[in-house]
């Protein structure tokens, strides 16, 4: 049958539309550049989801470092990474922009320059920023003329100074923006710098920044995620200072020591008080037997509690892994204190001892009293001989 001409005009408009959502559906970004001194390394192209890196693509770098990389532009502003090994590049994408990354291994977190992009230039910047905050933290914590509070109150103090720069300058004088997001999720170790667990100001961060992504992202999966922490942080808080409010202190039953105390159950399910050991050396440790090296480290421990158990040393071991069976597998043959924290790696234990990175260990005098952290401690023998001839 002959078509009408009077159709022609719907179907050629029909048919420039389908043209046009194709095309809709084929938007990408780029990211490209070159990254020189690293003949043969594997660059590694990620996107950072909410469940962690997740692979997109890599490239075996030749003599010039060059590479290309391209991804279906997401509907809302997501996060990226090029990585070397443990050398990381943030990036930051919003539409079809081209972002164009040049740098040299192995100063490439470090030294890299980009293009194409506001938003990088400005990740780039709070990147800088946390790695200087964690070296002057490392600097302090190694600096063994200081004593634990003297220790704790110095990285407190730069932290929080951090958290005020990083909210007056950037949070909160833009919230919409994806470096305010990922500001959000800076971290020193394994901690989150801004803590809505544990801090009113940091929740109000949090939120500032949920209630711009519902006005500028609409739906987007990043956005609920914000507001959901901010809500759970606002409860914590909540619970946290009713609890406080409702208990009254016993004076006669408050036990004077030089330490934050611990009590958690051990592997026999007895409950373990660290306060219980004064009159002994201690070697507080936090660990966790489902990582990488474990059993090595397990083995020096064994090393040195055969050597000053008799003498008057004590371990108290406490495991931060989420299997509770597997712990118990983990330390049945273990001479020392073994007790695990049920919270994990999310325990408020790591907050009141300042953890930055897993495993850490802490000596503890015969008075309670502690005395050093593991990144001030040289020779562990000389210092545990030390303590135990006081």
């Amino acid at each position: 049958m002959k078509q009408s001409l009077t159709h022609l005009p719907a179907l050629v408009a029909a048919a420039l539309m389908a043209v046009g959502l194709a095309s809709c559906d084929n938007k990408k970004f780029r990211v490209d550049g070159t990254i020189t001194d690293a003949k043969d390394s594997v660059l590694y192209f990620e996107n950072m989801s909410l469940d962690g890196p997740v692979a997109i693509d890599s490239v075996k770098l030749g003599d010039d470092g060059a590479f290309s990389f391209s991804e279906k532009s997401p509907e809302a502003p997501e996060f990226y990474r090029l990585r070397i090994a443990g050398q990381i590049i943030n990036l930051s994408v919003d539409s079809t922009e081209t972002i164009t990354v040049k740098a040299a291994y192995p100063t490439m977190a470090t030294g890299y320059t980009v293009e194409g992009s506001p938003e990088c230039a400005t990740i780039k910047e709070l990147a800088l920023k946390q790695i200087d905050l964690l070296g002057r933290v490392l600097a302090v914590e190694r600096n063994n003329t200081l004593g634990f509070d003297q220790t704790r109150d110095s990285v407190a103090r730069m932290i929080e100074a951090y958290k005020h720069e990083i909210k007056l300058n950037y949070i909160f004088k833009a919230p919409m923006r994806p470096s305010s997001y990922f500001a959000l999720f800076q971290t020193l170790g394994s901690r989150l710098i801004f803590d809505p667990r544990e801090s009113e100001d940091d929740i109000k961060a949090f939120a500032a920044v949920a209630t711009s992504w519902d006005t500028y992202h609409p739906n987007s999966i990043r956005g609920k995620n914000l507001h959901n922490i901010a809500i759970q942080g606002m409860r914590n808080v909540r619970i946290v200072r009713n609890q406080r409010a409702a208990q009254a202190i016993d004076a006669s039953k408050v036990n004077t020591t030089n330490i934050i105390d611990i009590a958690l159950l051990d592997n026999k399910g007895q409950a373990r008080r660290l306060t219980d050991l004064k009159g002994k050396v201690v070697m507080l440790d936090f660990h966790v037997f489902g990582a990488d090296g474990s059993t090595k480290r397990i083995m020096q421990m064994r090393d040195i509690y055969n050597k000053y158990h008799g003498r008057g040393l004590e371990i108290y071991q406490i495991s931060l892994d989420p299997d509770e069976h597997f712990w118990k597998t983990q330390t049945a043959a273990l001479p020392w204190i073994s007790v695990r924290d049920p919270q994990g790696i999310q325990s408020n234990n790591l907050v009141l001892y300042n953890v930055r990175s897993i495993p850490t260990f802490f000596l503890i005098d015969k008075t309670n009293t502690l005395r050093k952290r593991d990144a001030q401690v040289k020779d562990l023998d000389a210092e545990i001989q030390a303590l135990l001839a006081e």
